[in-house]
C-alpha cells in the first residue's frame, strides 16, 4: 500500500520524515507483477494452529548485533500452515534487519510451538535476555499468557494477533484488523452517494466484530441499515430475507472469506436477488481468486492494503529466500523495521507507549499505520475494484493520517 514514501532515499533503511513524525520504510517501487496471495490465509481472526502434530521446537536463536533488544515470539514449530507462517514471518523479520542500514537491534527469536504456554515461556526468555519490547505472539489464544509477564515488566508487546479483544494497555496489534476494512468501505461508499445498506455475516466471532463496526460506521455516516443477517451453515433463509430487502438497499456488503462470499452471493441469487444492480461490498478477505473469478461480485469493491506494497515485498523475499512469502509477512518486516528506527531516532523513549501511539502513524509495506491507546490499530486502507484480470484500485490510500 502506498504510503508517504520517500522516492530519493536508498532502497535499503528507514528514513524519518519529520513533518509527520513518520517512520518510514523503504520506498515500493511500482512492481508490474508479482503474487497475489490471499489477505485470507491466516488472517480470519482468533485462529489457532491447525491440529497435527507439532515437530521438534525450535532452538532460540540471536540475530544482529546491536545493543537494543527485541524478543520475536512465533509458532516456528506448529502444526501446518501455522509453522509455514511462522517460518515466513521470522526469514521476514531478518529481511527487515538486513535491508536496514547499521541497525542497532537485535532480535531474540523464541518458538512457541503455538501454545499459550509456549509463549510464556518464551516471552520470560525474552525478558530475562534483556529484551526492551516483545514481537508477537501470532495467535489470540497465546497473547494474554505472554502479557501477563510483560505487564508486570513494563514492557509494550506488539502481538499479531487479528483479535481486537487481546489488545489493551500496553499490548498493541500489528496486525488486518476487519474494523478498519469496514470503517474504509462504508465511509468510501458514503462518499460516493450510498445511504440505504443490506449486509450478510457469519454468525462467528468475525462476523461479531464486523456488525459491531459496520453499525457504528453507518450510524456516523447518517445511513441506515435496511437488512442485516447472520448465516451459519444455513445460507438460504437469511438470503431470502436479505434478498427481500434489496430493493430499499443501494450496498451490500459481504463480509468472510473468499469461499464464502462466493457461496453467500450464489445463495442470494437464487433467493432472487440480482446483485448487479447492486454496489457489493467486502473486506480485506475479498482479496481471493475465487472472489476474483466469479461473475455476480465483478465490480464489487473492498478496503485492503494498496497490492504495490506487498508485490514489491514479495519480489525482494523471491530474490532472497527462493520463495514465496505468506500475506501476514509484512506484518514482522514492518515490526522489525520499525523497532530499527524507533531505536535509532527517539533514544530512551523509543518504545515508550507514547511514541509507540504517535497519531502520525507509521508507513510501511502495506501503507500507512498508527497504534491507538486502547492496543488496536488503524490503517490507511485503498478500496479495491473486483475485477476478473485482478483487482484494481479506484481510491488510493491516504497519504496522512487526519486530525
Amino acid at each position: 500500500m502506498e504510503g508517504p514514501h520517500h522516492r530519493k532515499s536508498p532502497p535499503s533503511g528507514v528514513t524519518r520524515r519529520t513533518a509527520l513524525g513518520l517512520i518510514v520504510g523503504a520506498p515500493l517501487l511500482s512492481a508490474c507483477s508479482g503474487v497475489q496471495q490471499s489477505l485470507s490465509q491466516f488472517t480470519s481472526p482468533f485462529s489457532g494452529p491447525e491440529a497435527g502434530p507439532a515437530g521438534p521446537p525450535q532452538q532460540p536463536q540471536a540475530v544482529g548485533t546491536g545493543q537494543v533488544k527485541v524478543g520475536l515470539i512465533l509458532p516456528l514449530s506448529a502444526a501446518g500452515n501455522a509453522g509455514v507462517a511462522a517460518q515466513s514471518m521470522r526469514n521476514a523479520a531478518e529481511m527487515a534487519l538486513a535491508e536496514f542500514q547499521n541497525p542497532n537491534i537485535q532480535l531474540l527469536i523464541k518458538d512457541d510451538g503455538g501454545s499459550a504456554q509456549g509463549a510464556s515461556q518464551g516471552t520470560q526468555q525474552a525478558l530475562s535476555e534483556g529484551a526492551e519490547i516483545i514481537l508477537g505472539p501470532l495467535f489470540a489464544g497465546s497473547v494474554p499468557a505472554a502479557a501477563q509477564l510483560t505487564r508486570t515488566r513494563g514492557v509494550s508487546l506488539i502481538a499479531f494477533s487479528t483479535d481486537s479483544s487481546v489488545a489493551g494497555r500496553g499490548v498493541y496489534l500489528l496486525s488486518f484488523l476487519p474494523e478498519s476494512d469496514i470503517n474504509r468501505i462504508v465511509d468510501y461508499s458514503a462518499g460516493i452517494g450510498k445511504r440505504s445498506f443490506a449486509a450478510m455475516v457469519p454468525d462467528n466471532a468475525y462476523g461479531n466484530v464486523v456488525e459491531a463496526a459496520f453499525k457504528q460506521a453507518v450510524g456516523r455516516k447518517n445511513g441506515r441499515i435496511v437488512a442485516f443477517e447472520k448465516y451459519g451453515a444455513d445460507r438460504a433463509t437469511p438470503a431470502r430475507s436479505v434478498a427481500q430487502a434489496l430493493g430499499q438497499a443501494d450496498a451490500l456488503l459481504i463480509a468472510d472469506d473468499g469461499d464464502s462470499v462466493v457461496a453467500t452471493a450464489d445463495a442470494l441469487t437464487a433467493a432472487g436477488a440480482n446483485l448487479r444492480n447492486i454496489q457489493m461490498l467486502g473486506t480485506g478477505l475479498w482479496d481471493n481468486p475465487r472472489v476474483a473469478a466469479s461473475p455476480v461480485l465483478q465490480g464489487g469493491l473492498y478496503a485492503a492494503p494498496d497490492p504495490a506494497g506487498f508485490r514489491n515485498f514479495a519480489g525482494r523475499y523471491r530474490t532472497k529466500f527462493g520463495g514465496e512469502p505468506v500475506r501476514t509477512a509484512t506484518l514482522a518486516y514492518d515490526a522489525v523495521a520499525l523497532m530499527a528506527a524507533l531505536a535509532r531516532t527517539q533514544g530512551a523513549q523509543r518504545f515508550a507507549p507514547e511514541t509507540l501511539t504517535n497519531p502520525s502513524g507509521f508507513a510501511g509495506i502495506d501503507g500507512l499505520f498508527r497504534f491507538r491507546s486502547d492496543g488496536t490499530n488503524e490503517r490507511g486502507l485503498a478500496v479495491m475494484k473486483v475485477a476478473s484480470g485482478g483487482a484494481t484500485p479506484v481510491a488510493g490510500s491516504p497519504k496522512s493520517f487526519g486530525a
